[in-house]
């Protein structure tokens, strides 16, 4: 299959997310109860890096505030420290 053309790709902004909470499944369930299914699909967030309390999330341009609110309004402690265009400029700690 041929890879799509990069203007056809969808942006991705990187989320530099910690917490006691920041692992796989706590993430996924505060985007689910937040967003729902078809939001959560919009969104396709993908863990790029995971470290000891500290996750990299890909998530979609279009959806990034609505991910956002979702931790707001989560009651589970994460904490997005900064976002970023670039997988680089974000650092595990």
């Amino acid at each position: 299959m041929k890879p799509l053309k990069p203007s056809h790709r969808g942006k991705k902004r990187y989320l530099l997310i910690k917490g006691k909470d920041a692992d796989k499944e706590s993430i996924d369930n505060a985007i689910l109860e937040f967003v729902g299914v078809l939001g959560y699909a919009e969104a396709s967030p993908i863990i790029v890096n995971q470290g000891k309390n500290s996750v990299i999330l890909a998530v979609n341009v279009k959806s990034l505030n609505k991910i956002r609110a979702g931790f707001m309004m989560s009651g589970k402690s994460l904490e997005i420290v900064k976002i970023s265009g670039t997988i680089k400029k974000l650092k595990l700690k």
